[in-house]
């Protein structure tokens, strides 16, 4: 019999980020609107987004691309929306299956705290073939480790696609950008606490990207962090509308 929760050592409490670039909290709360459900097609174009404006994800290290990075979110009755865009040149991955360390790789990621009281939070991987990375992860003292969801099917599984721009979703491929849509329903964020979220309702999140087309890791963050993608304490307040 499986256990409740599949545990794996993804190693993520000790990649070292020494290039990055120390800052402050993001200052500014993102504020998300509400909006009817909608089939996610990796492409954001559904008339939904337009009741959100684009967010920036900096360019937190020297070296590589400038590429510009951008996200919105909403969210329904049934959960969460995300879309992220990215200029780029390459696709760099090795990852070609899901729950795969993903993040060896050009990812786009969010992790949401849904509970602002207690060191635990959902983190999200996507690259551009469309493989996905899940992890509920406890935080305590730095040690940050990631364990795979339970029964993941039918209401509780993310709906996701992937659109790639000047090329074709390949690895070694030369494209010129790539968005990743998400769709996060609230059965996936169980036991969290503090879903569904309301009017009013407090989270605190991150959205980043990490890229090797340089042949290093080039890191990206909407909300700036100092060692790696996991110091809680430095993401951003999201209220929803």
């Amino acid at each position: 019999m499986r256990l409740l929760l599949l545990a794996i050592a993804v190693g993520i409490n000790i990649i070292s980020f020494s290039q990055t670039r120390s800052g402050n909290i993001n200052a500014t709360p993102l504020s998300v609107s509400k909006s009817s459900d909608f089939e996610v097609n990796g492409k954001g174009d559904n008339n939904e987004w337009d009741k959100c404006a684009w967010n920036v994800i900096t360019k937190l290290d020297s070296g590589g691309q400038a590429y510009n990075t951008k996200f919105k979110m909403l969210y329904s009755e049934k959960g969460i929306y995300v879309l992220f865009k990215g200029a780029d040149d390459h696709i760099t991955t090795s990852s070609t299956k899901d729950f795969d360390a993903l993040f060896k790789g050009d990812v786009f990621e969010v992790f949401f705290q849904t509970d602002t009281a207690t060191s635990i939070y959902l983190e999200y991987e996507i690259n551009h073939l469309n493989k996905e990375l899940v992890l509920l992860v406890p935080n305590f003292n730095g040690r940050a480790f990631g364990w795979q969801p339970f029964a993941y099917v039918n209401n509780r599984k993310v709906q996701k696609a992937v659109s790639i721009e000047g090329g074709k979703a390949e690895v070694n491929t030369a494209i010129t950008g790539w968005a990743a849509e998400v769709f996060f329903p609230y059965a996936l964020f169980s036991p969290l606490l503090n879903v569904p979220p309301k009017a009013g309702t407090v989270w605190r999140a991150n959205f980043y990207r990490l890229d090797y087309d340089s042949g290093q890791m080039i890191k990206w963050a909407w909300s700036p962090i100092e060692k790696n993608f996991h110091e809680y304490k430095k993401f951003g307040t999201i209220i929803f509308k």
